[in-house]
């Protein structure tokens, strides 16, 4: 990547070479092998249907769902928010190569101090405030953790703290240690106002270090001491920070012997979970579940117990989270907290025994969906529970796997004394509908008028596109189009180096390797935009004379939109306007050959 690799580039594709894409995205996604690519649902956006797909033989992936595309190296940088460097540092060790001396650009340099600044700034405040905790200052809010119930051990284990009363308490520190506001201003631990200057974001309240599972503090969570609002805010989004991608207590959790994560609602809950024993708990940060939250589960579990509370908010936040459980394959169970209304409360009236047995006793989430319809209807009523029947059958008919979709028709229908065999019948019925309810029309009818012009334009593009797809997918071609097109013909800038990018290759090593070429492109909607192309696939099982009109054509399209350009240039230099006029002739005329 221009302007951000500090590796050689021979460094850089000897590390890819020895860490294959579909081995590294499979430990994040449920990749399913559909021809000679595989396939999932997109990590990096929420959808039902799988449009994200990787490719062995190219070595890179794309969403066609939201465009989202690259190689290894783009994966790692966008999933674990590593910079470049980070990304080739992480696959190397993963494929335990020893790295050589650095090299690192102006640009490089600048990205990684940042970063590894706001991580000290990060150490550093987390050590201030658990100090502040320990004395005469943290008095209040030590009274707090303790009336919670936690012990010393247990405050030392999660790094709690305090931030004091003054809103330019860590402000100050944090300059005495030599920080410059620009950094400060960074690192999300302190706001600036052009009248009054810099004041810290958290102040007066206790506070909770996020640490990731690097044991790196990424931020902080602090809880209000009072009645003030909010009563939780956490760390902005900063360059080493993303809540979305993160979860508190993993770096703790994942060490556990405990089977299964349990995921809780907040960081109390999951302290007091691992203080009673259960150190598999772990917290989104302040968000519903995200996919990348799930994702990152997925590294170190395929079991799941959700311990929301047990009100209202809970049980939305336990239907959404199955929801997207569900689109990742990831089974899900739902502890029963009533009659309290957290894990906590729970454990401190009835022991922890007792919430072992809430485990074992986890409704699977399908049940728990079912068993929360259910409280919508009155069940007496034959009306009330037809609807109840339909609804239950619209959500069994989300099962994919027809096993289960079995067991889970006779499970309900026992439960809820419905008879199996109608109850089948709904749910086929609602599953074959389901598939039936896509209607294409509705989606051209939508499209946004388009000019002649921007029509024209826009196949011409598609000609370059294509073009591109069948060199990338028949290397042979090269040969072939030698010398009949060129990478000059290609209008479109970012298509024109691509070109020129593969016709190097294919010269010097016989064949072609599209994700090594995706280095040269520095920007994310490069990397989107090149893997769209280079991830396209089409059936070309057809007869070589249809092949040969299909690339005579696209040829023949990008040569004279390349013509044009070339007259259009050469406009009042009659000799050339004559050259140039020759040639057009001879692109009429043009017959390729496979």
């Amino acid at each position: 990547m221009i302007g951000s690799v500090y590796y050689a580039d021979e460094v850089i594709e000897e590390v890819m070479s020895r860490n294959d894409i579909v081995d590294i995205i499979s430990n994040y996604v449920n990749l399913k092998k559909k021809g000679n690519t595989y396939s999932a649902c997109c990590p990096f956006h929420h959808e039902k249907t799988p449009s994200f797909h990787v490719s062995r033989e190219k070595q890179m992936y794309h969403c066609f769902g939201c465009g989202v595309g690259g190689n290894v190296y783009t994966f790692m940088m966008e999933h674990e928010n590593f910079s470049f460097p980070e990304a080739v540092e992480a696959l190397a060790q993963r494929a335990g190569i020893s790295l050589p001396e650095q090299s690192m650009t102006p640009e490089a340099k600048k990205q990684a101090d940042i970063r590894n600044t706001i991580k000290d700034m990060n150490k550093l405040a987390a050590g201030y405030f658990h100090f502040l905790l320990k004395g005469e200052h943290g008095n209040l809010a030590m009274e707090y953790l303790k009336q919670r119930g936690l012990s010393d051990e247990t405050i030392n284990a999660f790094g709690l703290g305090y931030s004091d009363k003054y809103s330019d308490d860590l402000y100050k520190y944090l300059k005495s240690k030599g920080y410059q506001d620009d950094q400060l201003k960074e690192s999300g631990l302190v706001k600036f106002d052009e009248k009054y200057g810099g004041s810290d974001r958290f102040w007066n309240r206790v506070m909770f270090p996020i640490v990731d599972v690097n044991n790196r503090v990424i931020g902080f969570g602090g809880r209000v001491m009072g009645d003030a609002k909010p009563k939780y805010i956490n760390t902005q989004d900063t360059p080493v920070f993303d809540k979305s991608r993160n979860l508190y207590g993993l770096n703790l959790a994942k060490k556990s012997k405990r089977q299964g994560i349990i995921f809780c609602e907040g960081y109390m809950d999951v302290i007091s979970m691992h203080q009673a024993g259960f150190d598999n708990a772990v917290a989104s940060l302040g968000t519903a579940l995200t996919t990348g939250q799930v994702n990152l589960i997925k590294r170190f579990t395929n079991q799941v117990y959700l311990a929301y509370d047990s009100d209202e908010a809970g049980t939305k936040a336990a239907l959404r989270a199955l929801e997207i459980m569900r689109e990742f394959e990831m089974p899900a169970r739902v502890i029963s907290l009533k009659p309290y209304k957290d894990p906590d409360e729970l454990i401190q009236a009835e022991g922890t025994e007792a919430f072992e047995k809430r485990i074992e006793q986890a409704q699977s989430g399908i049940m728990f969906e079912i068993h929360i319809l259910e409280q919508q209807y009155h069940l007496e009523d034959p009306q009330e529970r037809t609807l109840f029947q339909k609804e239950a059958a619209k959500r069994l008919a989300l099962i994919m796997e027809p096993l289960e979709r079995a067991n889970y028709v006779e499970s309900v229908a026992q439960v809820y004394k419905i008879d199996a065999n109608n109850l089948k019948e709904m749910v086929t019925q609602y599953g074959v509908s389901a598939m039936n309810r896509v209607d294409n029309r509705v989606f051209r009818d939508q499209q946004p008028y388009v000019s002649k012009e921007e029509k024209k334009a826009n196949n011409l593009l598609k000609a370059e596109r294509l073009l591109i797809t069948w060199l990338i997918n028949e290397n042979r071609l090269f040969d072939i189009l030698k010398n009949v097109v060129e990478p000059k013909d290609f209008y479109e800038p970012v298509y024109h180096d691509i070109v020129e990018a593969l016709f190097a290759q294919y010269e010097a090593e016989k064949k072609v390797n599209p994700a090594v070429i995706l280095n040269r492109y520095q920007s994310k909607e490069e990397h989107d935009k090149v893997s769209a192309i280079m991830q396209q696939d089409f059936d070309m099982a057809i007869s070589q004379e249809e092949k040969s009109k299909a690339i005579t054509d696209l040829v023949k399209s990008i040569k004279r939109r390349s013509m044009e350009h070339r007259l259009e240039e050469a406009k009042g230099d009659l000799l050339k306007t004559s050259q140039l006029m020759i040639e057009k002739s001879k692109i009429d005329k043009l017959i390729i050959r496979i």
